[in-house]
């Protein structure tokens, strides 16, 4: 009787239990599994859906900058301007609104009126406000300084001498930072060329002239120096 009752006991079916078990760990952990795993679909596909839209968006920005940028070349500077506008108006979180910043300063400024160098100043600095590094940038920040010392021309015009000269100070050392910048030798002799331009144009002539001299003894051989040469002994003339 011992023997059947111990026979008896070790009688047990290892599919069921372990069917018991999967039943188990799946009310326990299934459920909040799939729910993750739904979850984590649900982000993919809104991320895809996002970045479709975007590059739409991209692509259409940049059609209406290329647009922009054609009226630019042609002359049309007004229409280039309202174009590059209406991009940043429309897509302002594109690449090409901030491209647009860049356009819409180079058409006001090369319009050319006085109350335009105003526009060309705040386009670049929105410009250079989200492109602050690189090779773009640098040459935002060349035409910035030529906005700066048309625009200062304007106020001193208008009689605000104050505004005019911390204009003039801002390009001077935004030229400065620009030499050695470029490839070509040339434009960081003309960068010292124009700073010294803008301190001439505050009766600074101490400072000029250190200009001058910076630019014949580091770049001696360009076009620019020879210009420096013949201010520089303009300058020395005058303060006798």
């Amino acid at each position: 009787m011992a023997l059947v009752t111990k026979k008896s006991t070790q009688l047990t079916d290892p599919g069921a239990e372990l069917i018991d078990r999967l039943t188990g760990f799946w009310y326990r952990y299934g459920r909040p599994v799939t729910g993750a795993v739904g979850v984590f679909v649900a982000v993919v596909v809104i991320a895809v859906l996002y970045f479709r839209a975007q590059a739409s968006t991209e692509e259409k920005a940049a059609g209406k900058l290329a647009e922009a940028e054609i009226m630019f070349w042609q002359g049309y500077y007004p229409r280039s301007y309202d174009a590059a506008q209406q991009v940043i108006r429309q897509y302002p979180r594109s690449q090409s609104a901030i491209e647009a910043h860049r356009l819409a300063g180079d058409d006001a400024y090369w319009r050319g009126e006085p109350g335009d160098f105003m526009k060309s100043v705040d386009e670049y600095r929105a410009y250079l406000k989200q492109r602050s590094s690189g090779m773009l940038a640098d040459a935002g920040r060349r035409s910035l300084a030529y906005a700066l010392e048309s625009s200062a021309g304007t106020l001193m015009a208008q009689g605000a001498k104050g505004e005019a000269e911390a204009r003039l100070r801002e390009a001077a050392s935004t030229y400065e930072s620009l030499v050695g910048k470029f490839p070509d030798r040339g434009s960081s002799a003309e960068f010292l060329l124009a700073s010294s331009r803008c301190y001439q144009q505050m009766n600074q002539r101490e400072e000029a002239a250190k200009r001058l001299r910076r630019l014949i003894d580091e770049f001696g051989e360009t076009v620019s120096a020879n210009r420096a040469r013949i201010e520089l002994a303009e300058l020395a003339a005058v303060s006798r």
